[in-house]
């Protein structure tokens, strides 16, 4: 088994979406609504992505999103 690539996806709260980029996915750049948007996007673009850039063909491509969301929360007083 391949080593998976790492792809990171951070909530841009000015925007109102999901940010996916990637170091090991050469041009990975795309944004969505929702997280499962998200990851909907990221099954066509990373295979696209990578035999684009040259990659060998390969039935499985394994990946871990990471994601981020910063938020505040306050108390009830």
């Amino acid at each position: 088994m391949q080593k998976a690539l790492f792809v990171r996806a951070e909530w841009d709260e000015e925007a109102q979406v999901w940010v996916a980029t990637s170091d090991d996915v050469p041009g990975l750049a795309t944004e969505a609504d929702t997280m499962e948007a998200l990851c909907a996007k990221l099954e066509i673009m990373v295979p696209e992505l990578l035999s684009a850039n040259g990659y060998p063909d390969s039935d499985d491509i394994p990946y871990e999103l990471l994601a981020r969301r910063f938020s505040v929360t306050h108390t009830s007083h």
